[in-house]
């Protein structure tokens, strides 16, 4: 009897004190929380960004070095300078033509002056 009255003591106490355990935690802000979808398309946008830059770099008769490219949420900007109009429109098409991308914003892509 007076081994079951512990066991049933022990028992009892180990209970409470979980249960106890579980509502604390259950109240704690989670400490991993899942970034799966923000580091997803950060690696699509470095992804399409690096695609889009070795696409310019094998454009026949487009000078790509004086190109920038950023790439958030599938929009592609393009900045910098081409010498002329022909390849400010290769380089949107090339961009255009990248998996993933969604838009082209080439406002910030100028034709050089002659």
């Amino acid at each position: 009897m007076k081994k079951t009255a512990i066991l049933s003591s022990f028992l009892m106490a180990s209970a409470l004190s979980l249960g106890l355990q579980g509502g604390a935690m259950a109240n704690e802000p989670a400490v991993n929380q899942d970034h799966s979808a923000t580091a997803g398309e950060a690696v699509s946008d470095t992804w399409i960004t690096t695609k889009i830059k070795a696409d310019l770099a094998s454009t026949k008769d487009l000078k790509s070095t004086d190109i920038s490219v950023e790439t958030n949420n599938g929009v592609a900007t393009l900045t910098g300078t081409v010498p002329s109009e022909i390849e400010h429109k290769k380089a949107v098409a090339a961009t255009e033509s990248v998996k993933g991308v969604v838009k082209v914003d080439s406002s910030g892509l100028k034709v050089k002056p002659e």
